[in-house]
């Protein structure tokens, strides 16, 4: 079966409202968990630490640069994913419009890539 990522996107402003409300945003998180786990489509989960405690190595320049956070201008910060092994995409879409998310957020629903679509040198053949 294909495997579907949902990634979690926020802002400043969801991350702030998702902390306001956190101990009820895991129970919920928790029980969304546990509804995959029966179902026996999730294969991972995994929340990121705070974005002010990560780096940006930007490769802009002749040799990649590090940058400490919190970033400069920020519109999404990617919060963390969940890992499904479902039969379709729609099946994957169905999931995501369940994640227990603050208003304001997005899920992005992405297939992985199957190793045998990656074509010899890197160079994409448009199914990824």
């Amino acid at each position: 079966m294909p495997k579907y990522m949902l990634i979690m996107r926020g802002t400043d402003e969801t991350n702030e409202a998702l902390m306001a409300s956190i101990d009820e945003a895991m129970a919920a998180t928790g029980r969304f968990i546990e509804d995959m786990m029966k179902a026996g489509v999730l294969l991972a989960a995994e929340g990121l630490d705070d974005p002010s405690r990560g780096v940006v190595v930007d490769f802009g320049a002749e040799a990649p640069v590090v940058t400490d956070g919190p970033y400069g201008e920020t519109r999404e910060l990617f919060g963390g994913y969940f890992l499904l092994d479902v039969a379709t995409r729609q099946e994957a879409i169905e999931w995501a419009k369940r994640v227990p998310a603050v208003r304001g957020s997005k899920i992005e629903v992405r297939r992985v890539a199957e190793a045998d679509e990656v074509p010899p040198g890197g160079e994409s053949n448009g199914q990824v």
